[in-house]
């Protein structure tokens, strides 16, 4: 599996980030795995965003208070983050992941443990 992620490297705050990670090598139907987004702030571990299942059914970490948004496209295979009222607390490395686990705000995040990792892509917001 390879996942690649595009989107923009600014963003003003208040403001709504859109990322899009393509998908190959395997689909997003596939029962095997779940898909997630991550980020990594400075100074800062992993920290999980969400998580879209086979079914198309998502989970958010509740710290994010309800701002982040997972959907998928079946036909283009990619799946989309939406990120609202962001703020320069929010700037950080974003980067969709496969995974053979649900993950909750408990999981301990260790790239070993993941079946694929994008490269990721660096979000500053800043005015």
């Amino acid at each position: 599996v390879e996942l690649l992620e595009a989107g923009p490297g600014l963003v003003r705050p208040s403001q709504t980030l859109s990322l899009v990670c393509a998908v190959s090598g395997d689909s997003l139907t596939t029962t095997r795995f779940y898909w997630s987004w991550l980020r990594q702030r400075p100074g800062l571990g992993p920290e999980w965003i969400g998580t879209v299942e086979y079914t198309g059914k998502t989970t958010y970490d509740p710290a994010l208070k309800g701002r982040a948004t997972i959907s998928r496209d079946l036909v283009n295979q990619q799946l989309t983050l939406e990120l609202s009222s962001m703020s320069p607390e929010d700037s950080a490395t974003y980067r969709c992941t496969a995974q053979t686990f649900p993950i909750t705000p408990l999981t301990a995040i260790r790239r070993p443990d993941f079946v694929a990792w994008g490269r990721g892509i660096q979000v500053t917001v800043s005015s």
